[in-house]
């Protein structure tokens, strides 16, 4: 890993853990958009074709990475395919993270924001995983829970469709309709 990396991932940790509140990670909107455009934009276009390899220096790193390629395309792209352009980067980053017993050290809500990207997976591998981790955690679990039931019953996220230009089935409408669009 290049030092170049550190600065980024530690302004971005403390940002997401220390400034914001968890009511800005679930319910931020335009201003918490805003803030994270101007500060933290130009790391996702600058990094988001890296190997994995090259955010695995440390826990800390791989976790400023999970962040910037799960959490932050989400609140830099709403309504844009872009928003979950970076989740395989920052599923394999997970995983490896994951094997090599980082999460374990780390807080509740770092644990959380590491597996995440496990229950944004359109796979049924990985959301069984997102399920056991969360459910380990003790945290998130209704969440978990009803993500795993997405893509075991349909294989994607329905909410997804409109914005990937796929089509909903009427069965993917009424989930949406229900509540099932996080």
């Amino acid at each position: 890993m290049t030092n170049a990396l550190r600065p980024w991932a530690a302004q971005l940790l403390y940002f997401w853990f220390h400034e914001l509140t968890p009511r800005d990670w679930y319910r931020g909107g335009k201003a918490v958009d805003t803030l994270i455009e101007a500060r933290f934009a130009r790391y996702w276009h600058a990094l988001h074709q890296q190997p994995v390899e090259s955010f695995l220096g440390s826990p800390r790193d791989a976790l400023g990475a999970v962040l910037l390629f799960d959490q932050m395309p989400r609140n830099l792209f709403r309504d844009d395919p872009r928003a979950f352009a970076s989740d395989g980067l920052a599923q394999a980053i997970t995983l490896r993270a994951i094997a090599r017993g980082w999460d374990m050290p780390l807080t509740r809500d770092q644990r959380q924001f590491l597996y995440m990207p496990l229950m944004h997976a359109e796979d049924i591998l990985l959301q069984r995983l997102s399920l056991a981790k969360f459910t380990k955690l003790g945290s998130s679990q209704g969440y978990a829970r009803s993500h795993h039931r997405m893509i075991a019953r349909f294989g994607r996220f329905p909410h997804r469709n409109e914005v990937l230009g796929r089509r909903s089935t009427a069965a993917e409408k009424r989930a949406v309709a229900a509540g099932f669009s996080w």
